[in-house]
């Protein structure tokens, strides 16, 4: 079982942005935010990848994952708090960025998916 680190200002503040990029994302090309979501939490809060895993199935808990999420709480894997900031500012970024994508020509909408699919495949084989 994993140690949780306490809930300081910093982290707080780090998983409000999370959620907010990652829904922002999520509106704008439709992406899970677990593509989002997981990177962040691995390289900003030093999670290990079944951790973020376990806090991005649970901020998904309720219209998603329920079953997946108790395997990875019952692993201990799963940061209940941590999922629900997430979750709460990723229906915000999720409307923001469905609002900005509605304004962007659908030829560079295809660009900027392909190009953050691209960047974050990268960041993941590449880093240690």
């Amino acid at each position: 079982m994993s140690t949780k680190p306490p809930m300081d200002l910093s982290i707080i503040i780090v998983l409000l942005l999370v959620g907010l990029i990652a829904g922002m994302a999520s509106g704008m090309v439709g992406i899970g935010g677990g593509i989002i979501i997981v990177p962040a939490l691995v390289y900003f809060l030093s999670m290990t990848q079944h951790q973020a895993q376990g806090v991005s199935i649970g901020m998904l808990l309720m219209p998603v994952g329920f079953l997946a999420a108790m395997n990875y709480y019952k692993s201990g894997n799963l940061n209940f708090k941590y999922s629900l900031i997430i979750g709460a500012t990723f229906v915000i970024g999720a409307w923001i960025g469905s609002k900005i994508s509605l304004n962007i020509d659908e030829a560079l909408m295809r660009k900027i998916f392909g190009v953050f699919i691209l960047l974050m495949a990268l960041k993941m084989i590449f880093s240690k």
